[in-house]
């Protein structure tokens, strides 16, 4: 005798494994129990939808038991596939936020360092500046191309200290004095 009923399940198109249990109940009928089980969704939910459950004689099982089943199993299916596809986008979205977290504080870190570099680079030129060294000074003060962020600053600390060793013509040391021969 020939059936049809794995091409039928096979038409179905649904991901996972069913399982059925068919066992013969009270006065002749049969109780058919139905479950989708689709492993590859990681969510616990999947545990809450409950079996499909179809009472009747076997004529009637026959007649009605894909056309009973099989929108259900597929929608289903369809919920097991859109939580694992929703979870992986989640875990995917946790490794982004993750990242971009990390790259933001990279990115602070070297902010910080490079401002304490600017900030200690300035307190040594005062101290230069204080010392009488307005030469020495002038070239502690950072490049404006390192830190154009502080260029007005910067333009006008090295203005202050140029004007400050002005070229002193009888100096024999300077080297402003020196002509080539």
């Amino acid at each position: 005798m020939e059936t049809n009923f794995f091409k039928q399940v096979a038409q179905m198109g649904i991901a996972g494994d069913l399982q059925i249990t068919i066992r013969t109940g009270a006065d002749g009928n049969w109780i058919v129990s139905v479950l989708l089980n689709n492993k590859g969704c990681g969510d616990n939910a999947k545990q809450v939808i409950p079996p499909l459950i179809l009472k009747g004689s076997a004529e009637e099982l026959d007649i009605g038991f894909f056309g009973s089943i099989t929108p259900p199993l597929q929608q289903t299916s369809e919920l097991m596939v859109n939580m694992e596809a929703y979870l992986k986008a989640q875990e995917e979205a946790k490794k982004q936020s993750a990242m971009e977290k990390e790259k933001a504080d990279k990115e602070k870190k070297e902010k910080e360092a490079k401002e304490k570099k600017y900030t200690e680079a300035m307190k040594k030129a005062d101290e230069l500046e204080k010392e009488g060294k307005h030469r020495e000074a002038w070239m502690k003060v950072p490049d404006v191309s390192e830190y154009p962020e502080h260029e007005e600053t910067i333009r006008k600390r090295k203005s202050e200290l140029s004007a400050q060793f002005a070229p002193d013509l009888f100096r024999v040391d300077a080297p402003d004095t020196q002509t080539a021969q």
